[in-house]
């Protein structure tokens, strides 16, 4: 059995690893083995949400397993009780733990303690982390954090995939804030070698951290507060909302902030023949797109938010599966 493997952001696997998951996400549900057949899988919300939930029960249902909603006042991370105490607790349960939280340093702190209780167990030949007593060896899984979003990276890349086939060398121009959904964006586009251009206001792009992890990872980046110059040749154009969920008091500065990056006719015009355009959703219309560039030809939103719960289907897939790199099927 491959040892327990979180999922907390892109760079968590390897890019061989990446491909493993997409292929599954790729693949009809028939095909995949029913991982989570008679087990469990803790759904811990702290934020509210559309598209990830309802994404994550039906994968965890089509995989054969039975999810349980958490709102985070139930489990109270940190007030109740600890993170750390949350965790295992699920895992004692549960076959995987997703959480949707407001810190990202939470999911870091859950997975540890899952890793210091199954590890602790071995080492006092205690209960064996699979036999259905004490702490499971059960994988945490990051739904949303302030720090970043890669369930929602995984189903873009599926959608470009499925618009372009092979991702190397294509180009990629966000417009808006780097927040998490950039950040993981901006991994995933470096893991396929794609290039990516973003743009942003002045005081709104990324930090000097995210631009060297980024490195690291070998990405071609282009950062730059003209969105136009971002656009220009582009196959794809990519927003999100410009005030995320916990920033509303920050609403009105942001508008003013932003205006001139909205994805419109004009934008669209400079990126390249056949470019395409996504929003992971909820979108604000006439704010960070126009409303006719969002229901227009080029708009690929409703499959992006489609492959939600094919790439959690994918994902849960591979991490639940035995083996060393998961390729099945």
């Amino acid at each position: 059995m491959r040892a327990t493997r979180h999922f907390l952001d892109l760079d968590d696997l390897s890019c061989a690893e990446l491909e493993a998951v997409l292929r599954r996400a790729e693949a009809p549900a028939a095909n995949l083995e029913p991982v989570l057949a008679g087990r469990g899988a803790a759904l811990v919300f702290e934020k509210p949400s559309a598209r990830t939930r309802n994404s994550t029960e039906m994968a965890v249902v089509a995989l054969g397993g039975h999810p349980v909603y958490i709102q985070g006042v139930e489990v109270g991370i940190d007030e109740r009780e600890t993170a750390e105490d949350v965790a295992r607790t699920l895992a004692c349960y549960h076959a995987v733990v997703c959480a949707r939280v407001f810190d990202h340093g939470v999911l870091h702190r859950m997975a540890g303690a899952i890793d210091a209780a199954v590890a602790g167990a071995a080492a006092t030949d205690a209960a064996g982390p699979d036999d259905g007593i004490g702490v499971k060896s059960s994988p945490v899984v990051n739904l949303l954090s302030d720090a970043a979003h890669p369930c929602q990276a995984l189903a873009d890349l599926l959608t470009l995939r499925q618009v372009f086939g092979p991702l190397e060398g294509r180009s990629l121009a966000y417009v808006g804030d780097a927040n998490n959904v950039w950040r993981s964006l901006a991994k995933a586009a470096a893991m396929v070698g794609m290039r990516l251009r973003t743009a942003c206001p002045e005081g709104y792009g990324p930090e000097a951290d995210d631009l060297a992890a980024l490195a690291a990872l070998g990405l071609d980046i282009e950062v730059t507060d003209d969105p136009v110059e971002a656009a220009t040749g582009a196959d794809a154009l990519y927003s999100d909302v410009w005030t995320s969920m916990g920033q509303e008091e920050e609403a009105e500065r942001r508008r003013l902030a932003f205006a001139g990056f909205a994805i419109d006719d004009t934008l669209l015009s400079a990126a390249a023949p056949g470019a395409v355009v996504l929003h992971c959703l909820p979108a604000h219309r006439g704010e960070e797109i126009t409303a006719e560039v969002f229901e227009g030809a080029h708009s690929v939103v409703w499959r992006q938010a489609a492959n939600r719960l094919h790439a959690m289907r994918g994902l849960l897939s591979w991490l639940l599966s035995p083996g060393d790199e998961g390729s099945r099927p």
